[in-house]
């Protein structure tokens, strides 16, 4: 049994998308962001899930509204930490992370080092963009996470969690993974996903999946078009939709999705055998 929380269900620009704050939501294509006023469902920060499993808390991606989301949800552990890949929606709220390096025990709080995970691409951006984390020599002042790279490609295991890593191609990363824990796949960035990577998407009972918008191609993101060639193809008992932009109505179109499929929220939770 383990849970899975949305805390972050949004594009690399969220919504409401400060642009359209900018011109009085002139261009919002479906009126969200103004909606996103009064319906917090339609509030979206960037993509970001916690699971919980065996008494222990696993991160996937830590955007810029990760302080954010653990206050809103009130998160009190993080036991490790995977990553999808390098871009900055997903990895810029790292420095966030070091709160959850520190523990009580015996009444005095105890540093110790948190693990992170991901392609050899990702933890690489990660090393670079956050260099100061991994100098030696670096003054801590008030605080640095202290984490443990860790690349990995195929099966792992985080704790008792056997992951498996999906492969799939999202703009110029050439790292990019979905992940698959037991009988559930999160593929929250994807353009395209190779046939070795169909092959690991099978026999599912939940996936969450990008889905950018309803119709309107995107360069780099699957839209829900894409999504309904996918069902077709390998079956999912149960779909759903994150990482949405402010295309997405999820009242709306809710009604004209596959019956299987749903589109998540901030600060769903699901809990899954």
């Amino acid at each position: 049994m383990f849970e899975i929380l949305f805390l972050g269900t949004g594009t690399s620009h969220g919504v409401p998308v400060v642009d359209c704050v900018m011109s009085d939501y002139k261009f919002c294509p479906k009126n969200v962001c103004k909606a996103a006023e009064t319906d917090p469902k339609h509030n979206r920060t960037r993509s970001s899930v916690l699971i919980s499993f065996n008494q222990k808390n696993i991160l996937i991606d830590c955007g810029p509204d990760f302080r954010t989301q653990v206050l809103r949800e009130k998160v009190k552990r993080i036991d490790a930490a995977l990553f999808t890949h390098r871009h900055s929606d997903h990895i810029n709220g790292i420095s966030d992370i070091r709160s959850f390096c520190t523990k009580i025990e015996n009444g005095k709080p105890n540093v110790h080092d948190l693990p992170i995970y991901g392609s050899q691409e990702t933890i690489d951006a990660i090393s670079q963009c956050f260099s100061y984390i991994f100098d030696p020599d670096t003054f801590v002042g008030g605080g640095i996470p202290k984490l443990k790279r860790n690349a990995v490609d195929g099966k792992f295991k985080v704790f008792d969690l056997e992951i498996e890593t999906i492969p799939v191609i999202h703009g110029s990363c050439n790292g990019c993974f979905g992940y698959r824990f037991a009988d559930t796949a999160y593929i929250p960035d994807v353009k395209s996903i190779p046939q070795k990577s169909m092959e690991k998407l099978q026999n599912l009972e939940l996936l969450i999946i990008d889905c950018l918008r309803m119709e309107r191609p995107h360069s780099t993101h699957f839209v829900y078009e894409d999504i309904k060639k996918l069902i077709a193809e390998i079956n999912p008992k149960k779909v759903i939709g994150t990482h949405l932009c402010h295309d997405i109505d999820y009242l709306a179109d809710e009604k004209a999705i596959d019956p299987r499929m749903t589109f998540a929220f901030d600060g769903l939770k699901l809990q899954l055998s």
